[in-house]
């Protein structure tokens, strides 16, 4: 005798289109946010957007600033050894460096007192680290603001949850609210994400922008000490 196919009310169950969990997704929850929430959150993106811009710019140009030939002091040495001026110059000249740069600004000032000429070398020094580190204080300030402008969405997304909890007279379903507030709560976890990214892309450029200010004293210290030997 067969016997009867049974299907149990738990395969039931999981067939039901009500009772399939929904997924989440960050998309749909940043579109969901709300006039306020999508504000705050085409904001972060556009930090982000300036963030990731600055940091791949002042990185490639800190790279070019360290490129530089081994034997670079070393021909200077050379030229200014054996008189050859000119020679020296033209090669900084065509050595697109900091360091190049600051040497041939001692070169124009052989001549003068030593003192004369170091005070040449650090100003032109301070020059170039401005121009090493331009912009990337907008990546320190990204990295404090980012998260602040996150957590602003947050909180205007949480009144906003309360207020229609408080106008519905306390009818309002606890699924609707909770969505609410989870939405609201994307704004921070955004803003958290733009600021980590620009901290630790700022931390990153300040340690290369130190190794490039390093090779400059030390190319300066070479050079004032090239000057001190007796001719």
């Amino acid at each position: 005798m067969q016997e009867p196919e049974i299907i149990g009310t738990g395969a039931q169950n999981l067939m039901d289109p009500e009772s399939v969990e929904k997924s989440l997704s960050l998309f749909d929850l940043m579109l969901s946010g709300g006039l306020a929430g999508q504000l705050i959150i085409a904001i972060l993106f556009v930090l982000l957007f300036v963030a990731v811009y600055i940091y791949f710019e002042r990185l490639f140009a800190i790279k070019a600033a360290t490129e530089i030939d081994n034997n670079f002091m070393l021909q200077i040495k050379d030229s200014v050894l054996n008189g050859n001026i000119e020679s020296a110059k033209i090669k900084c000249a065509q050595t697109n460096t900091p360091v190049a740069r600051l040497t041939e600004k001692g070169i124009s000032r052989i001549g003068s007192p030593l003192e004369d000429i170091n005070t040449a070398i650090e100003n032109a020094g301070r020059l170039e680290v401005y121009k090493l580190e331009k912009n990337v204080s907008v990546l320190a300030t990204i990295a404090g603001a980012a998260p602040m402008i996150g957590f602003l969405g947050t909180v205007i997304g949480m009144v906003l949850a309360f207020h229609e909890l408080a106008t519905s007279s306390g009818q309002a379903q606890m699924g609707s609210l909770a969505e609410g507030i989870y939405t609201a709560m994307t704004t921070t976890v955004a803003g958290l994400i733009v600021g980590i990214i620009a901290y630790i892309g700022y931390n990153h450029l300040v340690v290369k922008t130190d190794k490039v200010i390093h090779q400059m004293e030390a190319t300066a210290v070479d050079f004032l000490d090239l000057l001190n030997e007796p001719a």
